[in-house]
């Protein structure tokens, strides 16, 4: 079966085509600037890659263009949309509806527009992804697999806040994780590269990138996660602040005159590394930056990695101890640097860093701790479209 995979955001949209048997990338691509003025990007297996600027104003001219490079006869990688079995849509909040990908239906639809609260900039940009789908491939199943859905194993004692208890019956405020899709996907990796059944694994995944969580993932289960709520709790990212005391808001509030809508965009937008830095919210920039002397960039860094070196202090205690910790995403695979300023703090668990293989790694599935170090340390490179395409065809089998 062949597995378009869809992941869509507020003005851009991410596809993959799958085999699901061989489980190749047919095609990948992008579009961007929806609602805007519109870019296709679409690469073949094989060939060369694509990019088109072409109208559109809105997602459901965003599909069109990804259905129409597909078939293309020169270019294309299916004949019609008969050769697409099923459609996978990586959707943000489940909230607590959703414990595993489900079939969409009406009222799947409902059910995430009801949570789209908690997650107002991903939810319904998601769906309009979906319905597009639906309009333009009406007989074609559709599977939605949640960002949030691998966190729901996660005790009560892990996911409450000391808030008012009536919060959480009214409201559903609690900690729900997300990049869920790829900590399942690495950890099972992970499983399979010590030949050991993940039932029997303590594994915390670190997924660094511009936004980060780090998982504490026990018989291959979520038990804890950094992000909450909101994908804005936990780690320093991007732009993104991380974990804050709350009564800095209202102190910021007071002295830059913003309303709860403006600390947000700072939280949200203007903060993490980017904040601290001055610079960047990219870590390429930082680390020029700091090879140049740029103390705000090495700090950046510095905070950055200090805020991973908890978390997976704070995991180990969780879990009673760890059996492998994994770096995954575009930093975490790539980024010699970060992993080396986290994982040279870890000898207290009896690991040591190989420099040789840590410093020759970009985005290659590695071990890059030594042979004679009592906990593992890998590199896995996630596969989120991978991961979907493998749920999708599972469901509905």
């Amino acid at each position: 079966m062949n597995v378009l995979v869809i992941n869509c955001g507020s003005s851009s949209l991410k596809y993959q085509v799958i085999d699901s048997e061989s489980e190749q990338v047919l095609a990948k691509g992008l579009c961007e600037r929806i609602g805007i003025d519109g870019r296709l990007v679409y690469t073949p297996a094989g060939g060369e890659k694509e990019v088109s600027d072409l109208d559109m104003p809105t997602h459901k001219q965003a599909v069109q263009y990804v259905i129409d490079a597909l078939t293309n006869e020169k270019t294309g990688v299916i004949k019609s949309l008969d050769e697409i079995g099923a459609v996978g849509h990586r959707l943000v909040h489940g909230g607590e509806k959703f414990a595993s990908s489900t079939v969409i239906d009406d009222d799947v639809i409902k059910a995430v527009e009801e949570v789209s609260d908690l997650a107002p900039l991903h939810n319904p940009a998601n769906l309009i992804g979906v319905r597009a789908c639906q309009e333009l491939m009406p007989g074609t199943p559709m599977v939605g697999v949640f960002d949030t859905a691998f966190h729901q194993t996660m005790p009560m004692e892990a996911y409450m806040y000391g808030l008012p208890y009536e919060y959480y019956e009214k409201y559903k405020v609690r900690k729900y994780g997300f990049h869920g899709t790829s900590h399942s996907f690495v950890s099972k990796r992970m499983a399979e590269i010590l030949g050991k059944p993940v039932e029997d694994l303590k594994i915390i995944v670190c997924h660094l990138g511009g936004g980060a969580s780090v998982c504490a993932v026990k018989g291959g289960k979520s038990v804890d996660t950094s992000m909450g709520l909101s994908p804005l709790e936990g780690l320093i990212m991007g732009t993104r602040s991380g974990d804050i005391d709350p009564s800095a808001m209202e102190f910021i509030c007071k002295k830059e005159n913003l309303d709860i809508d403006g600390i947000m965009e700072v939280l949200n937008k203007k903060s993490g590394v980017q904040g601290l830095s001055g610079v960047s919210s990219d870590f390429r920039d930082l680390q020029a930056g700091a090879a140049e002397g740029n103390e705000r960039c090495a700090m950046a860094v510095d905070v950055f990695c200090y805020r991973v070196l908890k978390y997976i202090g704070a995991y180990v205690a969780a879990m009673n101890g760890v059996d492998a910790i994994v770096f995954t995403a575009g930093l975490g695979e790539n980024d010699e640097i970060v992993r080396r300023k986290i994982v040279s703090r870890l000898g207290y668990l009896g690991i040591k860093l190989n420099d040789e293989v840590n410093n020759a790694n970009r985005g290659k599935e590695v071990e890059i701790s030594t042979a004679d170090s009592k906990v593992p340390v890998w590199v896995v490179p996630t596969n989120e479209e991978l991961a979907i395409a493998r749920e999708t065809v599972a469901l509905l089998k």
